[in-house]
Order: C-alpha cells, then structure tokens, then sequence
C-alpha cells in the first residue's frame, strides 16, 4: 500500500484534529475533525492564519510565538502539550488540549497541531466540582444538624440533671420537713393540752395565778405554731413563684418603731430592743410587707437566742446611696464552720439545741430581700453574738411609684 495514501486515511480519519501551518502560521491542511470541532468548511480555513481559531488575547499574539521560536529557538508549546481555548465559526470557544510537532520538509518547517477536545472531560470536572460543592454543603448541613442535635441532646440531659437534682433537693427538703415538723409541732401542741387541762384543775380552785400561767402558754405555744405555718406559707408561695412584691414610699423609723413596739411584747423577762437611725432622711423605695416579714424574722431570731436582762439593737440607716438595717444581739451565736449553711431552708446550728424554730427564717429573708435588689450580711461567733445587716441600693422613684434607677 501507498504509504502516503496510508498516512492520508489515517489523517482523514483519525477522531482528534490534526491541523498543519507553514513558518507564517498560515493553514495548510486540516482534518475532518478538527473542522467538525471549530465548525467549518474547510474552504473557509484553508490559506487563513490558524489565529482565526483563536479567541483573544492568543489570536493577536500568535505570530509572535512563531517568531520569537524562530528568533531563539525557544520552544514554549513545541514538543509540550497544554490546555488551550478554541474559537468555532460561530465564535463560542471550548477547551482543547494541544500538542505541536515540527517538521522539516522539502527545505522548509511545517508545524503540526494535534487538537484533543477537552469539552466532555471539562464537564465532568465542572459536574465533579458542583457534586462536590453539593455534597460538601450536605456534609455541612449535616454536620451542622448534628451538631444541634448534640446541643440539643446535652440540654435534654443537663434539663433532666438538673430536674433529677431538683427532685433530689425536693426529697430531702421533704424529709427535713417531717422530721423537723414532727418535732416543732408535737411539743406546742403537747405544752396546749397539758395546760388546758391544767386550767380545768386550777378553774376547781379558781386558782388565778396558775390559770394566766397557763393560758399565756397556750398563747406562746399557738404563735409558735404559727409562726411555723407563716413560714410554711411563705416558703410555698417562694416555691411556686407567687411572692409578688409591691414597692412603694414608706418612713423607715415609723416603720421600725412599730416593728419594735409590737416584738417588745414577746421579747424575755428584761430583754429591751434599742433603736437608733442615722441619716438626713428616712424615706425609702421598698416593699413595706416583705421587709416587715423579714425584720420581725431576725428580731425573733435575736430574741429567741439571746437570754433574759440583754439588750437588742435594731439600727436604720439612709444614706446617699444605700439603704441599711441591721439586728444585732448578744446570743449564742452561730459556729464559724456553720455559717456557710446558714441560708440553707431547715438548716439549724447544733448549738440551737432546744430551742424551738423551723430552720427556714433565714432562708425566705435572704430570698426576700434578694427580690428587691439586696444583700444579707451576716457576722456572728458563738457565745458572741450576731450581727445581721439587710443592705439595698437606695432607690429613686417616679410618681406613680415605679423604679428610677
């Protein structure tokens, strides 16, 4: 067989494009490939400058390519193959890969271009890419709803901690309560009836003398029980978030004064409770009912722990930024290693012995005082004495009663 008849077929028919130039870049041959790829006849390329398959800025610059090799002989595209830019006849451009050789023939160079289309391949790199950006956006809503689900799941988990030492502390405070409550209660409720039927012997012999004794038993022991059952109520209403507050303009000695008067009543054989207020003013921006409850609360306390023929302070201050109360006594005091429980609800220093109390007073104070915006203080050494102070942030108010910071 002819072996240019041969070399021709196989030109003819092979599936890239084949495309040769002359020294000047102008298109000697090309095949049907490489005319079906750039879309045209190839009378309409045949003897044209092989720029016309070139999109800019390549098209313009081509011709000095061949000279600069040419000139130098430095081989940029030669004998290399690279991925380039082709521009059909209706001047759309895809990717091709192009690999040129260079011929000596009949005296003179022939340069030939091997033409790969790259569009199928640029496609599935451009599909791969978008598959991957798709999936890598899955990945990161996944991960991103994973991720809220475990925060999700920790707050589940910390909710159920937290609700089971909740019914924990419930349990134990329920505990405390029986214990505590079986005991408050039975020896009021024990010192009423042996009174009562005391008072039924001493009515025989109208002995009045033992008869007021009694009956002022009777009374000590039912304000003992309902002091239990105020505290109860006050520490259920805490619990249920039913304490409403209500802050309004009061006299802060008017107010003291009649809290003094009405524990002198009750206070021991010579014990006395002394007041003194220091400050310019004495209106202040507080709720009256809880603070009523919560001064009565430590004067008791300073009361039932101090002994007979001692002296109470009750001190009020109104300065320029604070608001202050404070209950001193010179009672049993509280251990320092205890004091740290101090505001804990049923907790009672071993060193109250018989003393009778619930162990819940301090509690709704600090609770108390804690909803109007202040601070329990407390400094006390065994057989010294205590010293509580209720401290706020002296408010400012409008007329209508509210709030002005």
């Amino acid at each position: 067989m002819d072996k240019a008849k041969l070399l021709n077929a196989i030109i003819e028919t092979a599936i890239d494009g084949i495309i040769t130039i002359d020294s000047r870049g102008i298109i000697e041959s090309i095949n049907p490939s490489a005319l079906k790829l750039f879309g045209y006849e190839e009378h309409e390329v045949k003897g044209k400058n092989i720029s016309v398959l070139m999109p800019e800025p390549d098209r313009s610059a081509h011709d000095s390519y061949i000279n600069r090799y040419q000139q130098t002989g430095e081989k940029r595209i030669i004998g290399i193959g690279r991925e380039v830019l082709g521009l059909r006849k209706d001047k759309t451009t895809f990717p091709f890969r192009l690999a040129v050789s260079e011929v000596e023939y009949q005296d003179r160079k022939i340069f030939t271009g091997f033409v790969h289309d790259l569009t199928k391949e640029k496609q599935a790199e451009e599909n791969l890419k978008r598959y991957t950006e798709e999936l890598e956006e899955k990945v990161k809503d996944r991960t991103q709803n994973l991720e809220q689900l475990i925060l999700e799941l920790e707050k589940a988990r910390d909710e159920a901690s937290h609700s089971l030492e909740k019914e924990k502390e419930l349990n134990q405070l329920k505990t405390r309560f029986v214990s505590m409550a079986s005991h408050e209660f039975r020896t009021p409720l024990s010192s009423v009836q042996l009174s009562a039927s005391l008072i039924e012997k001493y009515l025989q012999k109208i002995d009045q003398t033992n008869i007021l004794k009694h009956t002022g038993k009777i009374k000590n022991s039912v304000g003992h029980l309902t002091g239990i059952l105020n505290d109860f109520l006050s520490l259920e209403k805490l619990e249920a978030g039913k304490t409403e507050m209500q802050f309004q303009v009061f006299d802060l000695v008017k107010f003291s004064e009649d809290i003094i008067e009405e524990m002198q009543l009750i206070a021991k054989q010579n014990q006395h409770i002394v007041y003194q207020h220091t400050g310019a003013t004495s209106q202040v921006f507080l709720d009256p009912a809880l603070l009523k409850n919560a001064a009565i609360n430590l004067v008791s306390n300073a009361i039932k722990y101090s002994g007979e023929n001692t002296f109470i302070e009750f001190n009020t201050e109104v300065n320029e930024t604070e608001v202050c109360i404070t209950v001193k006594d010179n009672g049993i005091g509280i251990p320092v290693e205890e004091q740290k429980n101090l505001f804990e609800p049923f907790f009672r220093a071993h060193n109250t012995g018989n003393i009778p109390g619930t162990g819940l007073g301090l509690n709704i104070v600090k609770r108390y005082i804690g909803m109007m915006g202040g601070i329990v203080l407390c400094q006390s050494a065994q057989y010294k004495g205590t010293t509580i102070s209720l401290i706020f942030k002296k408010y400012e108010h409008s007329k209508d009663n509210s709030i002005i910071n």
